[in-house]
């Protein structure tokens, strides 16, 4: 599966095309914190392999690194920036393509869960999926108009107590399609093998009780699979 340039701004990408013939409906895949590394390409490749159109910007194709997250986390934050235009513009690009049905999904994990999350709502997404994303303060007004949004969160993740709740319930009082769940097991970060430098690593494991948690994950993917056929697949 080849990398790509998306568009005409320089925008890095990951793109995986399922076997066989399209067109077939699409996902943009939002990376988390550590960049569009070998968890994110795997998790398009695995979209890839039921029947999705997946590619993957690389958010911080401006470089250096320390500056583009600052950036994205900002922007994230701001709801305004750079990173929202490489969103937009990946999901323009995706759609427009021929061997896409035009309708597209997106995922995010972590930081790149927060953008899927605000997203669902904030363009023309038809199902996000939504994994350990904070969940705004303000959400029953940003989220009103929603796109159909399944979302997973581990209950030992620190840094989110409360989240899975609080958006199972917004969502509910919005009458937004939805499936929320939350993993007594798990902790943040539950669906990428990580691979970062030590420190971060320690920081993320020993800490935060971050990792990989091989059941909750599968569940997980299960649960993402299922939502996208619903609501992608039309």
């Amino acid at each position: 599966m080849p990398d790509v340039t998306i568009g005409s701004s320089g925008l890095r990408g990951y793109l995986a095309v399922p076997d066989g013939d399209g067109p077939w409906p699409g996902v943009v895949v939002l990376q988390e914190v550590f960049g569009l590394n070998d968890d994110i390409r795997a998790h398009a490749d695995r979209l890839a392999a039921v029947g999705y159109l997946a590619v993957a910007p690389d958010l911080y194709s401006e470089g250096p690194r320390l500056r583009c997250i600052q950036r994205a986390m900002r922007d994230l934050f701001a709801r305004r920036g750079l990173t929202w235009e490489y969103i937009e513009q990946t999901h323009q690009w995706l759609t427009g393509r021929e061997d896409c049905t035009g309708r597209a999904g997106v995922i995010g994990f972590c930081l790149g869960g927060g953008f899927a999350l605000l997203a669902a709502a904030r363009y023309d997404f038809d199902a996000a999926a939504v994994n350990y994303a904070p969940v705004p303060p303000d959400a029953a007004e940003i989220l009103r108009g929603a796109c159909p949004i399944v979302a997973s969160f581990g209950k030992r993740d620190q840094m989110l107590r409360g989240a899975a709740a609080k958006l199972d319930s917004t969502l509910t009082t919005l009458d937004i399609a939805h499936d929320i769940k939350e993993y007594p097991k798990a902790g943040h970060s539950f669906l990428n093998d990580h691979r970062a430098p030590l420190p971060l690593n320690l920081l993320f494991k020993v800490v935060l009780g971050a990792g990989f948690k091989e059941a909750p994950a599968h569940d997980a993917w299960t649960r993402i699979i299922m939502f996208f056929g619903e609501h992608l697949t039309a």
